[in-house]
């Protein structure tokens, strides 16, 4: 699905737009473009995670990349600089792949190179290989690496606290520029190493420079890397010493690792398998159990992603042992009835600042007993700690969370966001949504009837009964309220003084969870209302251009940014709820699948658009709804893998 040829390649602006990535399990990443050029201060070949899951830093940015061919230098690198790119090695690359590792064909005066990156599974190291491909001709390589060592929301800035000394052994070079981070070791099979030790000053990154923060970054260059190329070149970056005659074993490991991911979700066609391989990327261990980042580059796991996330990435690939662990770990952070937002990079307590990552706890658990019938897995671990959840939000927990006397929940309070919908610039939070959302409803609603279920199932016959009334209640007064007559929809937050009209996608979730308060009609009538206006090819706008706040376009500064992020912008993630909603309300199912599958195809041709073989976290609310945001986003595979496979 991933083969460019010379016309992407050698044209800066296609193959500097398309972003590859590479993970190793444990919260570390290698990341660039396909040009070479780095457009992120996220980019690097070794971003590892020092606190796995987090505690990421950057240490190699990249290699200068030069060949000597019958002692004429050819530059295969590509920057950015002020006003120039230099050196323009895009130029050479004549094909790239994604196969499933990155790896690139640079063609100079018909030689051929192969160039090849990939991760270390369990480890914080990079392989990065060179060979030549079709010549007898004496061909040399010198790599240069340039060292960031800064924390990976940072950039690096020519400083004095650098330290440039290291140490040689055989095989081994290893330094530790900055003394409070971990040292810095580069396994390789070079003929030779020789000092520099310079600063290469004011590479710009043209996405951070959009986004409006600090895109000029200096990197240390402190020695050059010799190779004869009658061998393969072998460079394994790493916060460890690695065996560089272990690589081999390493590749070999990889690809069979990968080729049992595929196997075991038993994915029937190349869009669901690339699906399945990106899922994977998500899945990173926490303590002794597994979490799920919500999203490359720049997210770390957060309670609300993973548990919208869980289905797809662990259950729809036949990994329900994942989904166990995921739902073990987290039930250990459980506070005052509630699951983490997330948790923070530096390592903080983890914040609790969500009314909806606890209720979508309940579904991600009632879809793990759907596929895996292992009540007994709930009873002995989870199963008090549900019915602790539901009594603190009955009697109330923080940020004024609680359930009203008509059955309903109300959440927030005067600068909080505890929603989905969480854009915050400073104190101004732009969807306070504070009430009674729609969406909390139905995942309350939705919460208490797994809970009747489960009391059924584990004899709890008063709880169930108590659970069932609940539910009741919630189900009589949310029709009651929430129906707007005049739009043919449900309202969006309800409150003591207002009723929100405005059309947006949470009230899908009404039609689309497995326990629905709303009759078929009404819910038919909410499936037209978000298809007519809200569906997109890469999922819904969060706000309906109908609406006079509706944000077309997802760009500029960071307080632009922020203030369309939920007003306008599309979400991939929602395209799952909204099918779920249009199954359950549509009769013809041969016809619904063909039609299902036309709007699951813009995903498919976005594959090969921005990150490769991933789905962005969002994109423009107008056509052509431009990828924005995270490159790489756990709920948007997640939930497109979910429906696709689902029929």
């Amino acid at each position: 699905m991933f083969n460019f040829d010379k016309n992407i390649c050698g044209d800066f602006s296609e193959s500097t737009s398309r972003e590859w990535l590479e993970t190793n399990g444990i919260g570390g990443f290698s990341s660039g473009t396909v040009s070479g050029a780095n457009t992120r201060r996220y980019h690097g070949l070794l971003t590892p995670a020092t606190r796995p899951p987090l505690g990421r830093i950057t240490m190699l940015s990249k290699f200068e990349e030069t060949l000597i061919v019958e002692g004429k230098r050819f530059e295969l690198s590509t920057n950015q600089f002020p006003k120039t790119v230099a050196p323009e090695g895009f130029r050479f690359i004549k094909a790239f792949t994604l196969n499933p590792f990155p790896i690139w064909i640079y063609e100079v005066n018909g030689i051929e190179i192969e160039k090849k990156v990939f991760m270390i599974h369990g480890s914080n190291s990079t392989v990065i290989q060179y060979r030549v491909l079709n010549s007898e001709t004496k061909v040399e390589l010198e790599l240069k690496p340039l060292l960031s060592f800064s924390d990976y929301h940072s950039l690096q800035h020519e400083t004095t606290d650098f330290k440039s000394d290291f140490d040689i052994s055989e095989n081994l070079i290893s330094m530790q520029p900055i003394s409070d981070m971990p040292p810095f070791y580069l396994s390789h099979n070079a003929n030779g190493v020789e000092k520099s030790g310079f600063w290469y000053r004011n590479f710009e990154y043209s996405i951070e420079k959009e986004r409006g923060f600090d895109f000029r970054e200096d990197l240390f260059q402190p020695f050059i890397l010799k190779f004869n190329m009658n061998k393969t070149a072998i460079v394994i970056a790493s916060t460890n010493p690695q065996d560089i005659s272990k690589t081999e074993g390493f590749e070999t490991d990889e690809l069979a690792r990968r080729e049992i991911l595929i196997m075991k979700a038993e994915s029937k066609d190349e869009f669901a398998q690339q699906l399945v391989l990106a899922a994977d990327q998500f899945i990173v261990s926490r303590g002794t159990g597994k979490t799920i980042i919500a999203g490359y580059p720049w997210f770390s796991d957060w309670g609300r992603d993973t548990m919208i996330s869980l289905n797809g990435l662990t259950l729809a690939t036949n990994r329900p042992e994942i989904a166990k662990s995921i739902l073990l770990e987290f039930s250990h952070h459980i506070s005052e009835g509630m699951l983490p937002n997330r948790f923070p990079d530096a390592g903080e307590v983890p914040e609790y600042n969500t009314v909806d990552a606890t209720l979508w706890y309940f579904e991600a658990i009632r879809a793990y007993v759907e596929k895996t019938k292992d009540y007994d897995f709930v009873i002995r671990n989870l199963y008090d700690k549900l019915a602790n959840i539901l009594a603190w939000h009955v009697e109330g927990t923080r940020f004024r969370i609680k359930m009203d006397e008509d059955g309903l929940l109300f959440a927030g309070e005067s600068g909080v966001q505890l929603t989905w919908m969480d854009a915050k610039i400073g104190d101004l939070v732009i969807t306070p949504r504070t009430g009674k959302a729609v969406e909390i409803q139905a995942l309350w609603y939705n919460a208490l009837r797994i809970m009747q279920n489960f009391a059924n199932e584990f004899g709890d016959t008063e709880d169930s009964k108590q659970y069932e009334n609940l539910a009741n209640l919630c189900k009589k007064n949310f029709n009651k309220l929430f129906w707007n007559e005049d739009e043919g929809c449900l309202y969006d937050v309800i409150n003591e003084t207002e009723k929100d009209s405005s059309v947006r996608p949470n009230q899908i979730f009404a039609v689309s969870l497995h326990y629905s308060m709303l009759s078929i009609g009404k819910a038919r009538k909410v499936v037209a209302k978000v298809e007519d206006e809200l569906l997109t090819p890469y999922g819904l706008r969060s706000l309906s251009p109908k609406d006079a706040k509706y944000c077309p376009i997802y760009e500029g500064s960071p307080l632009k940014r922020d203030s369309s992020y939920h007003q306008g912008t599309v979400w991939a993630w929602l395209i799952g709820g909204f099918i779920d909603a249009y199954r359950k309300v549509s009769a013809n199912g041969n016809k619904n699948e063909a039609q299902i599958f036309t709007w699951l195809s813009g995903f498919e041709n976005h594959l090969s658009k921005a990150g490769l073989g991933q789905i962005s976290e969002i994109f423009d609310g107008d056509s052509p709804n431009n990828p924005r945001g995270c490159f790489a986003q756990a709920w948007s595979v997640a939930e497109v893998l979910r429906v696709l496979e689902t029929k």
